[in-house]
């Protein structure tokens, strides 16, 4: 068949399954892309919560520009200890509560003198000091639950405001489960209503606890508006967050405990790429890939029971995901 043929083949078998819509990770396999190409940054695992990822892997080059503690824990600890001894001790550098201080600041631009000027007659400017550590980037993660006013979805890496304690600042954000069973987390590709999702950024380090404000400029308004609140969880670098995406094959014969599945791939080196990852259907059979069959990307499965024709064979594929690096921030090779 040709590559429309093919096509409208599998439109007809998906319409024919279109009740299966618990399975939102589905993907299709391109006909003009070998599938071990276009999904080259995935791989199978045995188990989500047991099977060993390696955090240090392939990282990406956002990460040479970040910073990483060895115990976040121990780390607080010693600097909200230094800061309260400063403020506690009388230090001749520290100013007394209650007391007025004139601030002189060097090398301000022009225009932003300007502005500010401008901005003491309308409203306040404030001034504060940052504990050690806090002028640093690292990957900070929020636990953040979508605001009840707020209808309109809010799509991962998309560019939003998040006001953490002071400070503001704008990013892209990745939404994940927060799954405490297990070291990796399954992205979400939206941030959903009604319960809570961690939300990781690049952004200045900041110590909890610390309040969110998630704020989205709306095209039709000129202020933003507020999308989500929550607060600050962690700073870890090496959590894992994963994207899931499902090959999905249907049988065309079944016999016993062996069946032939077609569409979950189009050429047979692409069956021997992935044939050592596991298999599963949707009526809760599990199995593995045995061969490739003819040279139009069929194979032979075998499974732990018998195939009902009307099944789904599906295989689980995962890749670990990044937040963007904000676009208005020094450039990644400077």
């Amino acid at each position: 068949m040709t590559k429309e043929q093919i096509k409208e083949e599998i439109r007809k078998i998906k319409e024919a399954h279109a009740e299966d819509e618990e399975f939102p990770d589905e993907v299709d396999t391109p006909l003009d892309v070998p599938a071990r190409r276009r999904f080259a940054k995935y791989r199978g695992l045995k188990s989500f919560r047991t099977s060993s990822w390696d955090p240090k892997e392939s990282l990406p080059p956002e990460y040479a520009k970040i910073y990483a503690f060895d115990n976040f824990t121990r780390t607080q600890k010693h600097v909200l200890a230094k800061a309260l001894n400063m403020e506690q001790g009388g230090v001749e550098d520290c100013i007394p509560a209650s007391s007025y201080a004139r601030l002189h600041i060097k090398e301000v631009p022009t225009g932003v003198a300007s502005k500010l000027c401008n901005l003491v007659n309308t409203m306040p400017i404030i001034a504060c000091g940052l504990l050690q550590h806090e002028s640093k980037i690292s990957v900070l993660h929020f636990s953040v639950k979508k605001h009840d006013t707020y209808t309109a979805p809010i799509k991962a890496k998309e560019e939003l405001v998040f006001h953490v304690g002071f400070r503001q600042f704008v990013c892209r954000p990745i939404f994940s489960s927060d799954n405490i069973n297990s070291d990796k987390h399954k992205m979400e590709r939206f941030l959903h209503a009604g319960r809570f999702s961690i939300a990781s950024i690049y952004a200045p380090i900041s110590f909890p606890p610390l309040p969110l404000i998630v704020l989205k400029s709306e095209v039709a308004s000129a202020s933003p508006s507020v999308a989500a609140v929550g607060s600050l969880r962690s700073i870890d670098p090496d959590r894992i967050t994963l994207k899931k995406i499902i090959l999905t094959g249907y049988p065309l014969r079944v016999s016993k405990l062996k069946s032939t599945v077609r569409y979950m791939f189009h050429s047979p080196d692409d069956v021997k790429w992935f044939k050592p990852v596991e298999v599963w259907t949707k009526c809760g059979r599990r199995g593995r890939i045995k061969e490739p069959l003819g040279t139009h990307g069929a194979m032979k499965c075998v499974l732990n029971g018998v195939l009902q024709q009307h099944d789904t064979v599906c295989m689980s594929l995962y890749k670990r995901t990044y937040p963007k690096w904000p676009q208005h921030w020094f450039p990644l090779d400077a």
